[in-house]
């Protein structure tokens, strides 16, 4: 992910993927729990305008 700012769209292209069900139980929500991605809107998980970017490490 480097620094950028990604849709999941773009995000499931980066990895190859093509069944949104699938990456988004088995790779999206596994790494925001474990801290290593986050939401741009946080307040509104579900908005079309929603991106992912990794969290900086503290």
């Amino acid at each position: 992910m480097e620094n950028d700012t990604l849709t999941t769209k773009e995000l499931m292209d980066r990895l190859g993927l093509k069944h949104r069900p699938t990456f988004r139980k088995n790779y999206l929500l596994p790494s925001m729990k474990l801290g290593l991605v986050e939401m741009t809107i946080p307040d509104k998980p579900n908005s079309s305008r929603q991106k992912y970017r990794r969290k900086a490490a503290r």
